[in-house]
């Protein structure tokens, strides 16, 4: 299949650019590379024996809000399917600026639905997250939970996602699955492909393993006194390689299948296991060999106690489930830590 994937120099689309180069698709990226740059996708190229530019990868530099920018490339290549990374993802950020948040991820998804649309495009697969539950949701969650999310960014996410509702109620032709996922961490084996967030980083595993590598003092617990296991809040953490070929699985499914029976779906991307936050450090620990220096603070803002998905629709559905556990996502994030101390820089 040709696809074109939005936001697919970011951490989870060029990971899953790799995974769909590897199953012999052919990928259009489009990117405003506000975040990122072409260097992942120049090392997913190399990991697959592509070339950036070529045949089999290429990229467009857009902005997913202006279909000016993009429209006519993407009428002209005649994409199968989109994989729509692209936006804004920091619940934190985007109470200071919701605004920023709705015009990226609802407007840029509502202007991309329009022009993919206008190509002919079969299946359209959203990144969304499972923040669309709120703090308030069952612990595993199915994704037939009430949605309640309590921040712009979570907001946003769920408006996207009645957007392309929308749109595929509008077309039906264009099939839709919407993915809600859970705590992505880890890199791809080689090395070559990790998360590189710009800044201190807002997620535990890219800390952690700056605080490892000495870049870091010391790492702040967020809490120890959640009604958990051990104090500490529970997340359902999930190789970023293990949600990069959930995308390859369900694009397939989606597109094996008449428009009528693939319709629009909502799938959890997670592991369906909740590992706490001094279990990861201490997995850490182990597996590197590093002692990670941490304290415990207060509770930030919106912090709930314990998050995990109910991923049996999924397996049911699609036959698709998480084959990475915790040593494998720390293994793998310490090599490209260990490897890229500065990142892509």
């Amino acid at each position: 299949m040709r696809v074109l994937v939005t936001g697919g120099a970011g951490y989870l689309g060029s990971h899953t650019v790799t995974t769909l180069l590897d199953a012999g698709h052919s990928v259009l990226v489009l990117d405003s590379l506000v975040s990122s740059s072409e260097e992942p996708l120049r090392r997913a190229a190399r990991v697959c024996g592509a070339e950036l530019g070529g045949d089999r990868l290429d990229l467009v530099r857009a902005d997913v809000r202006r279909p000016a920018e993009y429209r006519e490339r993407v009428l002209a290549w005649r994409p199968d399917a989109v994989v729509h990374f692209a936006g804004l993802k920091s619940p934190t950020e985007s109470l200071a600026d919701p605004g920023e948040y709705y015009a990226v991820n609802v407007g840029g998804t509502a202007e991309l639905a329009r022009v993919t649309a206008d190509a002919g495009v079969r299946v359209l697969l959203f990144s969304s997250s499972a923040t669309v539950y709120g703090d308030d949701a069952p612990v595993p969650v199915d994704e037939d939970a009430p949605l309640a999310p309590v921040s712009p960014y979570g907001r946003s996410k769920a408006m996207a996602e009645q957007v392309l509702a929308d749109a595929h109620a509008a077309a039906p032709a264009q099939t839709v699955a919407v993915l809600r996922y859970f705590n992505p961490v880890g890199a791809h084996p080689s090395g070559l492909l990790g998360e590189d967030p710009l800044g201190t980083p807002a997620n535990l595993m890219p800390f952690v393993s700056r605080v490892a590598s000495g870049q870091y003092e010391q790492l702040q617990v967020f809490g120890a006194d959640f009604p958990t296991r051990d104090g500490s809040a529970v997340r359902d953490f999930i190789h970023v390689m293990d949600l990069a070929e959930a995308h390859v699985a369900v694009l397939e499914w989606m597109a094996a299948r008449p428009a009528g029976e693939a319709g629009l779906r909502v799938w959890n991307i997670g592991r369906g296991e909740g590992v706490t936050v001094f279990e990861m450090v201490r997995a850490f620990e182990q597996v590197t060999g590093r002692r990670v220096p941490h304290r415990v603070v207060g509770r930030r803002p919106g912090d709930i106690a314990e998050s995990c998905a109910d991923v049996a629709a999924i397996g049911r559905d699609v036959g698709w489930r998480a084959r990475r556990d915790v040593t494998d996502m720390v293994r793998d994030l310490w090599a490209w830590q260990a490897a890229n101390p500065a990142g892509y820089r």
